[in-house]
């Protein structure tokens, strides 16, 4: 049996964010986790709200929204954390509250996000910029005809880099040999647009140091443009917050799948996993709750109804089960995206009767992510709140 302060269920922005700052507190934290999580598919930016400023959607959010329970100086003292994180691991970030960004996309549309990597930071923001667009021989998933298509100044190259994945490009851009070649290219291409965009594959840690070298040889801004998953600019923001976390002192559990719980009243005890033998066990002061929604495996919808699956928390059901079913489970207004676990302001759930449990991230109710534009930011502010909550809890 091994002894926590805190366990935190889930290895996603939410999980390491909480984690993160507990442990830097001087708490004994483990998170535990069944897999990689889906900020490894996302784009790597930290969307909180759509709007012309995140400050500005959030006042427009209905009052349900588990946004709503944070302060603006928590949002603020989160994103500011999380930046200087980032800057000391070398993958710095732009953006603040007052004004969101554009990214674009592969398919030649605009993401508003609030942070973005800087690997993204000189994306255009409108469609009458002059841009030139790079692709790689038999890359899947990314075709340059969707954005010249919307970009009437576009034009686009390709080259063979020897590998057709995303992942296996961003490898070659780990070598310097390659670079240099790749710069050699792409000068005989006599680019005569102000920008560059390169789908997101440079490279797998320096990605900055990739950047700075093509924009220092071209004499012009370079830009990663987002892929489809898998997504390298996801895949660096997951490898820097569970670094972070491992160097604030945290003890991370992979393939570690919560079976069940003990609890003895109103506290939980231990979580456990089964193994060949009997079950094996953590114990903890605290428990966090940041397993994500469906997609995640935080939640599971039955013939009868939605349930949490790891602690059995009341789910919010948005509608009878028939208004499950829509032809686009992606629709910015399905009822399913208000399916989760409520919270009250302290982040504990709501109706569970639990003191030492807290909740954060996509699992949370109301978040409607796609419709009010809060993917990996609602998880980085709501898994700060909950740490918050939890060291209050603890102390």
């Amino acid at each position: 049996m091994i002894e926590y302060d805190v366990i935190v269920i889930g290895a996603g922005v939410a999980g390491f964010t909480a984690g993160a700052d507990l442990a830097g507190k001087g708490y004994k934290v483990a998170v535990v986790t069944t897999g990689e999580p889906t900020v490894c598919l996302s784009t790597g930016c930290i969307d909180l709200c759509a709007g012309p400023s995140a400050r500005e959607g959030l006042e427009a959010l209905p009052d349900e929204h588990p946004l709503r329970r944070l302060s603006l100086a928590d949002m603020e003292a989160a994103l500011n954390g999380f930046k200087k994180t980032m800057d000391d691991l070398a993958l710095t970030y732009t953006g603040g509250l007052d004004v969101n960004r554009k990214v674009l996309s592969a398919l030649g549309s605009f993401k508003t996000t609030c942070l973005v990597p800087d690997t993204m930071a000189a994306s255009p923001q409108t469609n009458d910029e002059a841009i030139h667009i790079v692709t790689f021989e038999g890359l899947k998933d990314f075709y340059p005809a969707y954005i010249l298509s919307r970009f009437p100044q576009a034009s686009f190259s390709v080259y063979d880099a020897g590998a057709s994945t995303t992942m296996g490009i961003a490898s070659r851009f780990e070598q310097g040999l390659f670079r240099e070649a790749f710069v050699a290219w792409l000068e005989g291409q006599r680019i005569r647009e102000n920008k560059i965009g390169i789908p997101a594959v440079l490279g797998l840690e320096d990605t900055q140091g990739v950047l700075r070298e093509i924009e220092y040889h071209l004499e012009r801004p370079v830009f990663e443009v987002p892929t489809l998953p898998p997504s390298m600019p996801g895949r660096r923001l997951f490898n820097a917050l569970k670094a972070h976390f491992r160097n604030q002192g945290g003890d991370i559990y992979w393939s570690w799948p919560v079976a069940g719980v003990e609890k003895t009243g109103h506290l939980v005890e231990a979580v456990f996993t089964p193994t060949d033998g009997k079950p094996n066990s953590l114990n903890a002061r605290a428990f966090i709750l940041a397993s994500g929604s469906f997609v995640g495996g935080g939640l599971t919808a039955t013939r009868e109804t939605i349930v949490e699956n790891i602690f059995h928390l009341p789910v919010f059901v948005p509608s009878a089960r028939a208004g499950w079913f829509e032809d686009n489970y992606f629709s910015a207004n399905h009822a399913i995206s208000r399916a989760g676990v409520l919270a009250d302001s302290s982040f504990r759930p709501e109706g569970a009767g639990f003191e030492n449990v807290f909740v954060c991230g996509g699992i949370l109710a109301h978040a409607q992510i796609l419709k009010f534009g809060c993917g990996n930011g609602l998880s980085l502010t709501t898994g700060y709140a909950a740490a918050k909550a939890c060291a209050e809890y603890l102390s």
